[in-house]
């Protein structure tokens, strides 16, 4: 009897230590030094995280060591996470079958407002831009791996492709394409930190896109990957209950946009064919087009 109570009681210890071990969340580095456009999802991962402590235990949020592309970060939570177990992207039908989707804006559709990095002589052409039509004339430059290429190709639009982020700006320098379409939550990073590489870059001062386009949070495809997602799902839903989820958006939005100039924008709305049947899009609270920052066109 006394054999079976000193069983019993190591079990409950293993148990106890099991339960109390902290929740492991790793994620990409950044792809550049001074590359801060992930930052805001991460650091909304954490208070989400911390939101529900209470219920879930104790967690890390980490980033890995040795940056990666985004098709290696892709890659390794597709194989089960053993390295990094979670990426924030912008979401595709693929993505969403390879790998586990938290199914909640994380930036309310903001990733989908897209502006042009142009060199200076393009400007005075697309000053002359009035339709979707005149807009297709120019070429435009994507990385291959981006959900953006399906969107605006099915919008007729002719692009130039790259394997990877980086060299896209020093291509843009070299007229290898007119426009390098960003989000407009990141171009004034981008610019700021491309210029003197690429001397007379900036940003088209009278057009905006605008498709419906969700960054999530993706885990694996694993029991692991299942916990994950339902933890990380009830700490943001917390966050917008209380209130949280917006006050970080906001403040976070007021500073990618503060020295964008918005108003009098010509708007184009682009539909999203990649899209899975599953996203949010009746829940007008996930999603900001900046219609009310633009206007009136010019």
């Amino acid at each position: 009897m006394a054999a079976l109570r000193m069983i019993f009681l190591l079990l409950l210890c293993v148990f106890g230590v099991a339960r109390a071990a902290p929740m492991r969340f790793v994620y990409p580095p950044p792809e550049a030094v001074g590359d801060e456009r992930h930052l805001y999802y991460w650091q909304l991962l954490d208070a989400a995280l911390s939101s529900n402590r209470d219920k879930y235990g104790d967690y890390s949020a980490t980033p890995f060591a040795v940056p990666m592309s985004f098709q290696r970060g892709v890659a390794e939570v597709e194989s089960g996470g053993s390295r990094v177990n979670i990426i924030s992207r912008a979401t595709n039908r693929d993505l969403e079958k390879r790998l586990l989707p938290i199914r909640i804006p994380l930036d309310k559709g903001l990733l989908g407002a897209r502006l042009f990095l142009i060199m200076p002589e393009t400007q005075s052409r697309l000053d002359q831009v009035r339709t979707l039509a005149d807009l297709r004339r120019f070429t435009i430059g994507q990385s291959s791996s981006w959900s953006d290429v399906a969107i605006l190709q099915s919008a007729g639009f002719k692009l130039v492709q790259a394997d990877a982020y980086l060299p896209l700006f020093s291509m843009l320098g070299a007229r290898r394409f007119d426009l390098f379409s960003r989000g407009a939550i990141e171009i004034e990073a981008e610019l700021a930190s491309n210029q003197d590489k690429v001397p007379g870059l900036m940003i088209d001062r009278r057009l905006l896109l605008y498709y419906p386009m969700p960054r999530y949070f993706f885990v694996p495809r694993t029991a692991d990957g299942e916990r994950m997602a339902e933890r990380i799902a009830d700490g943001l839903l917390r966050l917008r209950r209380s209130g949280e989820f917006e006050r970080r958006y906001q403040a976070w939005k007021k500073l990618v946009l503060k020295d964008l100039e918005l108003s009098g924008r010509t708007l184009f709305r682009l539909p999203n064919p990649e899209l899975s049947p599953e996203t949010p899009l009746a829940d007008k609270y996930w999603w900001d087009d900046l219609a009310a920052e633009v206007g009136a066109p010019r």
